[in-house]
Formats: structure tokens, C-alpha cells, sequence
């Protein structure tokens, strides 16, 4: 059965959203779900099926799924991929809809980016902040947390559309306000820090 206007919309949210917080894990996850037959993914995602692109998306999960629970290296690692997670997202959304449908593809470009943008900001700040604690557990059970968000957030998009958009309004609401937190606990802690760099440099 296709899917309808309002399925594909939410694909192509979750798509954005989940792109933001694990792109590598949405490449392979998309593409392996249409491998065994558990969805027919759009004519525009079709591509995520091929050997090498599995081979590629698998590879990168590997390693990301390492590197995202390293204090610090999680922190550049999203550094790095502010520009590579956000037009992916804008791409994979607008993929859902394909060429034939220009209109709506551009509209769920400017979905999946902007959601992209929104799970990218809120990881990245939140996982700064948490790099602030000596201690290692806080940022793995985050990371983890992104692993089991990616998967339960593509699963909704095929099978409840309407939980994932609700979802999706609580995830975004929560993270405009993590962002705003940690975004403010941030700019205070680097001002600490630069007035004790200067007051030590004054004293030497």
C-alpha cells in the first residue's frame, strides 16, 4: 500500500528530526528496512538499499557510535557535522517526495532541515554541557539515548504518523528549551573562564 500525503510528511519529519542526532543510523536503518521488505521506501530513498551505500552508512555507524560516547570527541565529532547532518536531513525529507512532486519536495526540504537543525543544536549543547562533568556515564547514557530516539522515531513515522507528529512537537519543545538552558550555563561558564585566564595572566 503507498503511503499518503500525511505518512509521507511524517517520514520526511522524522527523517529531518532523527538526521540531526544520528545521521549514519538513519542512512542504514532506512536502507536495511527496504533491503528486507519491512517498508517500501519512496522511489527517492531507494537508494539507501544499494550494497555500497549500506556498506558506507554501516561503516560510519560504527564509528560514530564510538565516537559519540568519548567525552570531547562527541563534542567535535558534532562540531564537524553541523555541515554534513543539516542538508542531509533538508535531502533525505525531500527525497520522501521526489521530482514528481517539486512542491511538496521543497516544502519537506525546508522541514527536514529546519528539524535538523533544531535535534543538531539540542545535542550538540546538551553534550557540551555534559563534557563539563569529569564523570563519563552522563554522555554515554545520552548517546544512548539518540540510539533508541533514531529507530523509535522511524517507526512511528511508518506506522502511527499522527503519534509521531504529536511526538515530535513534545521532543521539539523540550529541545528549544535545552538549547535556551544550556546555551545560557555555556556563555557563563566560557565568561568564568576567560575572566580567570585574564585575572591569572594579570597576577603573573
Amino acid at each position: 500500500m503507498n503511503p499518503d500525503t500525511t505518512q509521507l510528511l511524517a517520514i520526511a519529519a522524522a527523517l529531518g528530526w532523527a538526521s540531526g542526532l544520528r545521521l549514519y543510523l538513519v542512512l542504514f536503518l532506512t536502507g536495511m528496512a527496504g533491503v528486507l521488505g519491512w517498508v517500501e521506501l519512496p522511489a527517492g530513498l531507494r537508494l539507501l538499499q544499494h550494497p555500497v551505500m549500506l556498506g558506507a552508512s554501516g561503516f560510519m555507524l560504527f564509528v560514530e557510535f564510538f565516537a559519540d560516547k568519548i567525552p570531547g570527541v562527541d563534542t567535535l565529532w558534532d562540531v564537524v557535522h553541523t555541515l554534513v547532518r543539516i542538508p542531509a536531513g533538508a535531502a533525505l525529507a525531500a527525497a520522501v517526495f521526489g521530482a514528481d512532486h517539486a512542491s511538496w519536495a521543497a516544502a519537506a526540504a525546508l522541514l527536514g532541515g529546519a528539524l535538523a537543525a533544531a535535534s543538531h543544536v539540542a545535542k550538540a549543547s546538551t553534550r557540551a554541557a555534559a563534557n563539563t562533568s569529569p564523570e563519563p556515564f552522563s554522555n554515554i547514557a545520552l548517546s544512548l539515548l539518540g540510539d533508541a530516539a533514531v529507530p523509535a522515531a522511524l517507526w512511528l513515522s511508518w506506522q502511527h504518523p499522527l503519534v509521531l507528529f504529536a511526538a515530535l512537537f513534545v521532543a521539539l519543545v523540550t529541545m528549544a528549551a535545552l538549547i535556551w538552558v544550556f546555551a545560557r550555563f555555556l556563555r557563563v561558564l566560557f565568561r568564568r573562564m576567560s575572566n580567570g585566564i585574564g585575572g591569572g595572566a594579570q597576577h603573573v
